[in-house]
């Protein structure tokens, strides 16, 4: 028979096959990383190998009259839409307080327990990284659903906030290695027209996963009354979000004359972001990256004609306007941007991924743009099926729009450069 590892899966557990790890207290099969964690609430779970530990004719029975569906139905019964449920590739943190949310505080069987990220406002001190001093500091932040708004404040009696992010454009995702703190989350909004990160966390684990998860409930809220005939499984996915990939590549500027230079790179759905410092506040750059009906296509490897000293594994990216030359250290790395990349080509865009990309910011504020695409709109043009009767039958078809060029070093107002291809 197979059994199931009830806490590796996401939104639908899946079957892994004959796990090696039960608890004998809850009746499931676990795998080996959950293990670990259920070793750490003894009180509530106690762990044994399936293969290696000896078991008592009881706990064989008791296994038996459980089982993963049974544990499933007890602990899980009341979980909202929102909350996140951690797949294998998620941090120590999400699962750990999962596994800890479910068992030990029963908050899955208790909805009075949800209060601290369902009630629809929070607030709290976290340690946010500064943008410029690199130190991370105690700052109020106060979140409210009936504003649509997250707040941080500098100081704990100031009256204006430092920083507003409205719900309706934020993201949240962690990033423990990234920030150097097993807590660590990244919170992304809009800022004049340009992706703004900040950078928290906090000394306590179920705090911050309160936070996150405080964060998809604002979010789903939002959507709820945006999209009114919306299922719950139609919101779920679009309420955080991770990176599709990340890491160093280098790249050479718009006349593809220039040197290049190595940059961190976020690929955060169809925007491909890239900056100085993993931990920027600002990208110095976004391109909109389409879907091969659009014109876009990704090539392994470099133009011959291409000059300048750079890592050997290329990348070479070509929309309706241009083409855009990346390179890797390593063949492994290329691999795995050639996949991430080719993943967002091959999917077909959305109407409002052509209007709603048309805005694209360019670069970090306070510092020079450093563009490397031409400004470029997308608008959606009447084409009539006969030229006889250009009122009759027809489609709206996407019509990319060039105006000039940002060049690396100009400044330019937020928003002149759009950063789409």
């Amino acid at each position: 028979m197979r059994s199931m590892c009830v806490h590796r899966p996401g939104q639908k557990p899946r079957p892994t096959a004959d796990p090696d790890w039960a608890s004998y207290t809850l009746g499931v099969f676990i795998c080996l990383s959950c293990s670990g964690i259920h070793r750490n609430i003894p009180q509530v779970s106690k762990v044994k190998s399936v293969r290696l530990d000896a078991w008592e004719e009881a706990q064989v029975e008791f296994m038996a009259s459980r089982g993963n569906n049974a544990a499933r139905d007890a602990y899980e019964s009341k979980v909202p839409p929102f909350y996140y449920r951690p797949t294998a590739s998620d941090c120590q943190l999400l699962r750990e307080q999962w596994i800890r949310a479910k068992y030990e505080r029963l908050e899955f069987t208790h909805p009075e327990k949800q209060e601290p990220y369902s009630a629809g406002y929070r607030e709290g001190f976290l340690w946010k990284r500064g943008r410029d001093n690199g130190q991370f500091l105690s700052r109020k932040f106060v979140l409210t659903e009936r504003e649509g708004s997250l707040k941080y404040f500098n100081r704990n009696d100031a009256k204006e906030p430092k920083a507003i992010m409205k719900i309706e454009h934020l993201n949240a995702t962690f990033q423990p290695a990234k920030i150097g703190h097993p807590h660590g989350l990244q919170v992304t909004y809009l800022k004049d027209n340009s992706t703004r990160n900040i950078f928290v966390y906090h000394e306590d684990g179920k705090e911050m996963v309160d936070w996150f998860n405080a964060l998809r409930a604002a979010r789903f809220h939002y959507l709820q009354v945006a999209f009114p005939g919306a299922s719950d499984a139609d919101l779920v996915p679009k309420l955080s979000r991770n990176y599709l990939k990340e890491g160093y590549m280098e790249k050479t500027g718009p006349k593809q004359t220039e040197g290049f230079r190595k940059r961190w790179f976020t690929m955060d759905d169809r925007r491909l972001m890239y900056f100085k410092d993993p931990l920027d506040a600002f990208a110095r750059g976004e391109v909109f990256i389409g879907s091969r009906e659009s014109g876009y296509t990704v090539l392994d490897g470099l133009p011959p004609s291409t000059q300048g000293h750079h890592w050997p594994h290329g990348i070479t990216i070509i929309t309706p306007e241009r083409r855009f030359l990346l390179a890797c250290e390593t063949e492994s790395e290329q691999r795995a941007w050639m996949e991430a990349f080719q993943k967002v080509v091959d999917r077909p865009m959305l109407p409002q991924e052509y209007a709603g990309e048309c805005g694209l910011g360019g670069g970090g504020h306070g510092g020079p743009r450093a563009s490397f695409v031409a400004v470029t709109f997308v608008l959606f043009q009447w084409k009539p099926t006969s030229s006889i009767n250009p009122n009759g039958s027809g489609s709206w078809r996407p019509r990319h729009w060039t105006r000039g060029e940002c060049h690396p070093g100009r400044s330019g107002q937020a928003g002149q450069c759009t950063e789409e291809p």
